[in-house]
């Protein structure tokens, strides 16, 4: 038999139990569908977590108050290690350090805003002008914080989209004067409307100078303090020159936890690139129940052409062509359930991003090269056994049997 005659052979036998057929391509489409789209919902949720780390800024070095990390009980400095605030003070000697390009301190809160008797709550941050520059923010009107003293505190105020929306409608917001809590402050900016982001929406969020914020709020410790480094490569140091500065403030005491944009991301890729193994290691094992219902069919194939396959041989086809023409059957039902099935998968792809914009839900090429290829191995790997049997029937008892 030809290379033709054989794939002919597959195809009529295919074709001749059309239930048969469809089942087991059904089953290899489930199979390469569930790995194509599960990898596309972890791939898409660490690009989603990384994307949204990225969006704080570039370069950055995180510094919160007080240690993370325990060490024990010592009895001898219980009493003398006690945390120190973090205060404008010493985010401002940070700006010493050769390798810090920004640094911007943050305070938060929540409070009410009030314009003509529209009332809100409000996330308010009090930080400084560098901290437009460093988390990358744009604006649609105005201007950014003024550049001052940070100790001094100017009344002013930058507020988000949606604020500006729902206290001034179409009403120019700049120039005008709105209440903060008991405080009378003037709107000097409107950011770009951004959305959500790492649990804060800066559409409904009001910037203020740090030490206003800070007399707002009735305290001197700050929340975060940002800093940016000068370059990529310059991230180690501007992290061991900022703890070291802190350390000498406080008395020797490492008392500050000191992160690194890089770091956190390094951890969140490796975290949900695991995880993403681990789903798509999940779902080839429906890839592997698929492989063995190829196996029945096929073998209930054998049995069916017993006497097909015994006036193949009588005629003096060779065993190696009729295992050929077996698998070539299994190959066939094989590929054409993973075709269908990563179109499947790429279909229900789609359909999440629609449905979440946000959400990059795209398989990684990994996983689509893996899922095709593993499940057009399986069903070779499944098909074999069904192969051999009909490769080693006697012509004479089959064509008995027939």
């Amino acid at each position: 038999m030809r290379l033709p005659d054989i794939l002919r052979f597959a195809r009529d036998a295919a074709t001749g139990y059309p239930v048969r057929t469809a089942l087991s391509v059904l089953a290899m489409a489930i199979g390469v569908a569930a790995v194509v789209l599960l990898t596309a919902l972890g791939d898409g949720a660490r690009r989603y977590v990384v994307g949204q780390f990225s969006s704080l800024g570039s370069n950055l070095v995180i510094i919160l108050p007080g240690r993370t990390g325990t060490g024990g009980f010592n009895p001898a400095t219980a009493i003398t290690n006690t945390p120190r605030d973090l205060t404008i003070d010493d985010a401002g000697a940070l700006r010493r350090a050769p390798a810090v390009h920004r640094v911007a301190p943050l305070a938060v809160g929540t409070s009410e805003i009030n314009f003509g008797g529209r009332l809100r709550e409000v996330m308010v941050a009090g930080t400084t002008r560098d901290y437009f520059a460093i988390r990358d923010f744009d604006l649609a009107q105005g201007d950014a914080l003024p550049e001052e003293d940070w100790n001094r505190g100017s009344a002013v105020a930058v507020i988000g989209a949606t604020i500006r929306a729902e206290l001034f409608g179409s009403a120019p917001a700049v120039g005008q004067l709105v209440r903060i809590g008991d405080r009378r402050v003037r709107i000097v900016g409107v950011l770009k409307s951004t959305g959500q982001g790492l649990g804060m929406n800066t559409d409904e969020l009001v910037i203020v100078p740090v030490a206003f914020a800070q007399a707002m709020f009735n305290s001197n410790t700050l929340f975060r303090v940002l800093v940016e480094a000068r370059s990529r490569d310059a991230i180690p140091q501007a992290r061991d020159q900022t703890l070291t500065i802190l350390t000498q403030r406080h008395r020797g005491e490492e008392d500050v936890t000191v992160i690194t944009q890089d770091a956190v991301l390094a951890t969140f890729d490796k975290l949900l690139g695991a995880l993403t193994l681990a789903v798509a290691g999940i779902a080839a094992i429906s890839l592997a129940v698929a492989g063995i219902l190829v196996m029945n069919v096929m073998l209930v194939a054998v049995t069916q052409r017993t006497g097909e396959i015994g006036l193949l041989k009588a005629l003096g086809a060779p065993a190696r062509t009729i295992r050929l023409a077996f698998l070539t059957e299994a190959a066939m039902l094989s590929a054409v359930g993973a075709l269908l099935g990563y179109l499947l998968g790429q279909l229900g792809a789609f359909a999440l991003r629609q449905i979440f914009p946000i959400f990059p839900a795209y398989p990684p090429h990994w996983a689509v090269i893996a899922g095709l290829s593993t499940a057009i191995g399986t069903g070779l790997l499944f098909g074999f056994l069904p192969a051999r049997r009909a490769a080693r029937l006697d012509p004479a008892q089959a064509l008995m049997k027939h």
